[in-house]
């Protein structure tokens, strides 16, 4: 019987695949200290993302309940909602905020805001102006804005209009959590600016929060980026 090389021979039965023997690499301790402090870095930025946000939200909140009425060159009142030449409710509790301080004598002038949407036969400005006028103001002392379709937009207009005129200081009136945007980005045009929100305002309780949280976001990211850029992103 003829012998068969053991160099031709197959695998036996008792033969065992070979295994890779290459070792299975261990988090060293330098892995493990850059991974802590990765997560010490996000933990950080994260807490300082939250300090800012709830710093903003309790300015939104503070501003929102607080009064600077003064001395201007003009009361300035946001607009809102209105319905074929009548104010919505919350519009309307802007405007009686302004009739309540138009006889402290505390500005000449008052500027109403706001365009109207597609279809409407009135402006917001249009409807404010008409309800100041029945509600005692004088139709000489009211200026309009009516084109503008965002709160910066509108305060832009104002800032144009009041410059015509040599004038710069103005008093606010809004809903108390648009307040300190409001604010905020008329100082970002150029104008010195107060607030005196509605105590009236028909934006209240879960409503009225979920509104600051948002203005407090809207806020800590125009603080960064401006508020010029931040109104292009949302509007």
């Amino acid at each position: 019987m003829t012998g068969v090389d053991p160099t031709d021979a197959g695998v036996g039965p008792t033969d065992t695949p070979e295994r890779d023997s290459t070792p299975i690499r261990q988090p060293g301790p330098v892995d493990r200290r850059v991974w802590l402090r990765v997560i010490q870095v996000a933990a950080l930025f994260t807490a300082m993302g939250l300090a800012y946000f709830a710093i903003s939200f309790w300015q939104v909140w503070s501003t929102g309940r607080s009064d600077q009425s003064r001395p201007v060159d003009a009361i300035v009142v946001l607009g809102a909602a209105q319905y074929d030449g009548r104010p919505s409710p919350q519009l309307a509790a802007r405007l009686d905020q302004v009739v309540a301080l138009w006889p402290d004598g505390l500005a000449p002038l008052v500027v109403v805001t706001g365009g109207n949407q597609p279809g409407d036969r009135f402006t917001e400005a249009e409807a404010s102006a008409s309800y100041l006028i029945d509600s005692g103001v004088p139709a000489a002392a009211i200026l309009m804005e009516d084109s503008g379709s965002t709160t910066y937009e509108s305060l832009d207009h104002v800032a144009d209009l009041l410059d015509d005129q040599g004038l710069n200081s103005i008093l606010i009136v809004t809903d108390p959590y648009h307040a300190l945007r409001s604010r905020l980005i008329a100082q970002e045009l150029g104008l010195t600016a107060y607030v005196a929100p509605t105590d009236t305002s028909v934006v209240t309780g879960w409503g009225s929060f979920r509104r600051e949280v948002a203005e407090a976001a809207g806020i800590a990211l125009g603080r960064i980026i401006s508020f010029d850029r931040l109104s292009g992103l949302t509007d």
